[in-house]
């Protein structure tokens, strides 16, 4: 597997939803690979944060003023 390979599969093999046996070949990658783990790890962190930030409510004031600046730009196209 090449770095590449395996940084298009690391979603499915975080998610859990790749093959036993693509995974195995992954972990024999990173096992040998120092760049892919440390991508591995700041992409884990990553989704982590996203999914926190993803939990934070946007205070009303906030989605107005959104709103009113999607809006805006929509109508200048």
């Amino acid at each position: 597997m090449t770095c590449r390979e395996a940084i298009d599969v690391l979603a499915d093999y975080l998610d859990g939803t790749m093959p036993s046996d693509v995974a195995a070949e992954l972990e024999r990658h990173l096992a040998e690979c120092a760049p892919c783990r440390a991508y591995l790890a700041t992409y884990r962190k990553t989704r982590e944060l996203g999914t926190t930030a993803a939990r934070v409510e946007m205070p009303e004031e906030m989605q107005v003023r959104l709103r009113r600046f999607l809006i805006d730009r929509l109508r200048a196209v």
